[in-house]
């Protein structure tokens, strides 16, 4: 028997809510099936099951808030218990008269798709449910369709903005409290470097000239493929703390953050990043961006990360140092291209560059080890065809 736990899918997480089983007792259960739906301050999220085997009995109704590790379901090995043989036929016997034939009952109605604490929050601003059109997956009504169904609805101005104030407030001090426990905890050291991106950009705008529109790269993927294989130069910054001890993961999953609609943030994984083509790479990407703000990531996408990129260079952020998320031992920064003078064969020439910054635990690496893993990077975006 294996139990089935509310899993930690972001570091400020402490508790979510079961919305929804996928799976009923006595279903078979492969690694990677979605057997539940939870809800967290950040959306409706697809629950993966990693033991294969049975689901036997269910332990938390749809509806509950539970703190993360509290058992949902109890998972046994096996295979699903076949059906029972149908009864023998009774002997022949002198002829009866035929049972009534009993109708079946009309099926239930389609439930409606709504998490409980959307439906919660329908009952306290008066909007009827069965009037919203859902936004999550599968047309499940969200926290967030709730709130923008109420501020539609003709208001003063100032009760317009109070709902999704209330929600963004409730994000940054769940983010804001990680975030502190990180600074607290984790011996932060900072190292930065300026990268030429001629090279690279050069080479990205030929192969785009090859691909269709919908397949073209953004120079984004480039970045996060270039720190995937600088860590297998610098393996220890691939790690997460198990416990009292950092532990050096052989797989590499690039978690992205990504800005939410209506603020905060969530840092999915890009799964096997280095093993991945660049093409791979930017559906995989734009796919991950789309549901992260749509609602539809799964759990695995959310606690599977080694490394997180992040980049401000949209908002015109030349420099970026940021935040370690625990359980991750590093956080690698990318501000905006720019154009500067730079030195080639000792002719003075504009260039665009692009800074990158390295965020990372003083118990798990170095200055020295950094600044080995930033030059790392540098170099394989010098060759960007290898990527």
């Amino acid at each position: 028997m294996a139990e089935f736990l509310m899993p930690i899918l972001t570091a400020d997480m402490s508790a979510g809510t079961l919305v929804e089983w996928r799976k009923k007792p006595g279903d078979a259960l492969e690694r990677g099936d979605i057997i539940a739906v939870v809800e967290t301050d950040k959306g409706l999220i697809d629950i993966e099951v990693f033991t294969p085997g049975v689901l036997e009995r269910i332990v938390v109704p749809p509806g509950t808030t539970v703190p993360t590790g509290t058992v949902l379901a109890i998972v046994r090995d096996g295979a699903p218990t076949g059906a029972s043989p149908a009864p023998a036929a009774p002997p022949p016997g002198p002829a009866s008269a035929p049972s009534p034939v009993v109708p079946a009952p009309p099926p239930a109605p389609d439930r409606l798709k709504i998490s409980p604490l959307a439906r919660k929050l329908a009952a306290e601003l008066g909007v009827d449910p069965t009037t919203v059109r859902g936004s999550g997956a599968g047309g499940a009504i969200r926290r967030e369709d709730i709130e923008q169904a109420a501020a539609a609805r003709v208001a003063t101005p100032a009760e317009k903005p109070r709902v999704a104030l209330d929600r963004q407030a409730r994000l940054r001090q769940a983010i804001g409290a990680a975030m502190a426990r990180s600074k607290r905890e984790i011996p932060h050291y900072y190292l930065a470097t300026t990268i030429d991106m001629q090279r690279a950009m050069t080479w990205m705008a030929e192969q785009n000239l090859t691909r269709p529109v919908t397949d073209r790269l953004l120079y984004g993927v480039l970045l996060i493929k270039a720190v995937a294989l600088a860590l297998k130069e610098v393996p220890e910054l691939n790690s997460v703390w198990r416990g009292s001890e950092a532990v050096r993961s052989e797989p590499i999953h690039v978690g992205v953050a990504i800005s939410l609609r209506g603020g905060g943030l969530v840092a999915p994984a890009l799964h096997d990043t280095a093993g991945q083509s660049l093409g791979d790479l930017m559906r995989q990407l734009r796919d991950l961006v789309q549901r992260a703000r749509s609602g539809g990531l799964r759990s695995s996408e959310l606690s599977d990360s080694t490394i997180t990129v992040t980049s401000l260079g949209e908002q015109g952020v030349e420099t970026v140092f940021g935040v370690i998320f625990p359980p991750q031992v590093a956080i690698v920064g990318f501000g905006k291209l720019v154009e500067r003078p730079w030195a080639v064969d000792g002719q003075l020439v504009a260039r665009p560059v692009v800074t990158a910054t390295l965020s990372a635990d003083h118990r798990v690496s170095d200055g020295h080890r950094g600044g080995l893993f930033l030059a790392a990077v540098d170099r394989r975006l010098q060759a960007p065809a290898l990527l």
